[in-house]
């Protein structure tokens, strides 16, 4: 996949566990159903059955695709508003555009990942750019929904472009497992992303046969999801495969091994998403795009877009493509 990738063998290595670490142990493993999103592309809905006070801070995440489309089929969301919350969309292969109401907006692609801040309000739209509309292609990502404590719910609106260049690499102590942290830190490395909830999001590549042990916060929570491939998570070896969610219950460091899926050639990785962070222990009223604390405030939410008080969409808009054959 075209994630950034590098020579595991040049890169800092994650340290051995003290002697008195604890690995994490297997708490669930969930299978997220697949649906369509926006104006019709595949994803799977990565926490559906997982309970809010596991997944906190996180409130949503989907897997867009991985999808080749051909010629005049990608699709994207049309524009809409949010408030309460952050989204982070995560490009590991295709193109993405994005445009909002407060001046945000650029292509995501190949490794790249996007950092909106909703906070008090805004609109947005992200869809694939008209040259991947005319050409198709492959089409892989993630968009992840992180939760604002009440006390930031209303913070000015804020957009992060990161780079696929930019996320800080690092391999197991093996070499066999290349880690991209994206936010937060592990092992003392940390990743570019800026966060109001205190977070860490990393993509691992592990190779058939290999293993990832690394150290985690003890105050964060864990989750495993698996992208594409399969292995076992924990130190008893749960097996886990593509689209399947790992809670993780407490302690000191993760365990995840690549091994290949019954149907897949011995030499198939093991892509997963490492996530997890301090859980803000708020109460959380979720309605489509809005992420409050209280049913009044979404409703109150719903009032002020209506109203127009997530800006305007600029005239320059981008338009999503609804299907209906080459351009």
């Amino acid at each position: 996949m075209p994630a950034v990738t590098a020579d595991t063998l040049t890169l800092p290595r994650v340290g051995p566990p003290g002697a008195d670490a604890t690995e994490r142990p297997v708490r669930s493993i969930t299978s997220g159903p697949r649906a369509f999103e926006g104006e019709g592309f595949p994803v799977v809905r990565a926490f559906a059955g997982v309970g809010t006070a596991a997944l906190d801070p996180f409130v949503h995440m989907d897997q867009i695709g991985a999808v080749e489309y051909q010629p005049g089929e990608p699709r994207g969301t049309d524009w809409h508003p949010h408030r309460g919350f952050e989204t982070v969309t995560y490009m590991i292969d295709g193109k993405l555009a994005h445009q909002d109401s407060y001046g945000g907006g650029g292509l995501i692609t190949d490794g790249a990942t996007q950092w909106m801040t909703a906070g008090s309000g805004i609109l947005h739209i992200e869809t694939p750019p008209i040259d991947t509309v005319r050409r198709g292609g492959t089409f892989h990502g993630v968009q992840l929904w992180v939760n604002l404590p009440k006390k930031d719910k209303f913070t000015p609106p804020r957009y992060q472009a990161i780079e696929g260049g930019d996320v800080t690499l690092i391999a197991s102590d093996d070499g066999g497992a290349l880690v991209r942290i994206i936010s937060g830190e592990i092992d003392g490395h940390g990743g570019p992303g800026s966060t109001h909830s205190p977070i860490t999001l990393a993509h691992a590549t592990i190779q058939s046969g290999s293993r990832l042990n690394i150290p985690w916060r003890r105050d964060f929570n864990s989750l495993v999801y698996v992208l594409s491939g399969a292995g076992s998570v924990g130190t008893a070896g749960h097996p886990i495969r593509q689209g399947q969610l790992a809670v993780l219950g407490s302690g000191d460091r993760i365990s995840v091994t690549a091994g290949p899926a019954p149907d897949a050639p011995r030499t198939t990785a093991l892509d997963v998403l490492l996530l997890g962070g301090r859980p803000i222990r708020e109460p959380v009223f979720h309605y489509g795009p809005f992420v409050m604390n209280t049913r009044a405030e979404v409703i109150e939410a719903l009032e002020d877009y209506q109203a127009g008080k997530f800006r305007s969409i600029p005239p320059n808009a981008l338009k999503p493509n609804r299907g209906g054959g080459t351009l």
